[in-house]
């Protein structure tokens, strides 16, 4: 199943149990799998048209009497163009706001250099109280959803909008403020968020069989970091690679290695978009053509041995 179809389809249930929680798109309704929410909720789902900054600015005002609008749009223009509502609109002003950034980084594929957003994470990261949350497949998508509804204040979403590899079975307890051990290991650590969560996987096993034993950890909450996983890992295998779709600058790697100047400097390595734009490709192409393979993921931990 695509995520935004499990996107749409939890959102419905969301919406059947809490009146107040409600969604607002720009023209990408059916993009995003919200389509049908407008059908069930005539009252609660609607539509601004193509106006980015009008949709961040109608959910603050719903927010103001107490609803918990979820607003979604392609992640480039949710991080660029609605940067100032985020800041102003949504965070200074306390407003419990859920903004849903689809496609991000190469998961946007064809849809042009200009929509493939590696830069969402780091021009949203240093806005106080925002919480960042990636997830890594459906079945964390499922269980995150109720708590973001919970939790007041503002939060992005940076979630890939088709389908992605299973990472998690229907044993997985999930916690928003918490990252997932996936396994443990002894040599290096590999830090890794959204769909690299299952590349990071897979270089693992490949480590595995050369003789390294890699500790794999989901940190799906970007912001606030879950310090205490993170150090304790660090402490344990002294060397750290974080893996990420996402420009390397003002994302996963810089707010790990914020975190581990300070309080446990050790050997860091990093995988991601190396400060440069996207460009047009499908997924398989384009995952090789940045170097975020699982084989680019053991190269950089051989790098650094």
């Amino acid at each position: 199943m695509e995520m935004r179809q499990v996107y749409g389809s939890e959102m419905e249930k969301i919406m059947s149990q809490n009146p107040k929680v409600c969604t607002i798109d720009a023209d990408l309704a059916r993009a995003n799998g919200t389509w049908d929410l407008r059908n069930k909720f005539p009252d609660r789902a609607l539509d601004v048209g193509i106006a980015e900054p009008n949709m961040a600015g109608v959910a603050a005002g719903l927010s103001s009497y107490g609803f918990i609008p979820f607003i979604s749009t392609f992640a480039s223009f949710a991080a660029r163009k609605i940067a100032d509502q985020i800041y102003v609109s949504m965070a200074y002003a306390k407003q419990n706001v859920k903004v849903v950034g689809t496609d991000p980084g190469i998961s946007a594929e064809l849809n042009g250099g200009t929509h493939m957003p590696f830069e969402d994470i780091g021009t949203l990261r240093s806005i106080p109280t925002l919480v960042i949350y990636e997830p890594a497949d459906n079945e964390q998508l499922r269980q995150a959803l109720p708590q973001i509804v919970d939790h007041y204040g503002p939060v992005y979403i940076r979630m890939n909008r088709k389908v992605v590899p299973d990472v998690f079975g229907p044993d997985y307890k999930f916690d928003l403020f918490k990252a997932d051990v996936i396994s443990e290991g002894s040599d290096v650590s590999l830090l890794c968020t959204g769909v690299l969560v299952s590349e990071a996987i897979k270089a693992a096993a490949i480590l595995k069989e050369k003789g390294i034993s890699a500790e794999v950890i989901n940190v799906h909450t970007i912001k606030p970091l879950d310090e205490e996983t993170v150090l304790a890992s660090a402490k344990k295998t002294n060397h750290v690679v974080t893996c990420e779709n996402h420009n390397v600058i003002g994302g996963l790697y810089s707010a790990v290695a914020e975190l581990l100047s300070e309080k446990y400097p050790c050997k860091m390595g990093k995988i991601g978009a190396y400060d440069r734009f996207g460009e047009v490709g499908v997924y398989p192409e384009l995952i090789k053509h940045f170097h975020m393979t699982a084989d680019d993921i053991v190269a950089k931990v051989l790098e650094g041995r």
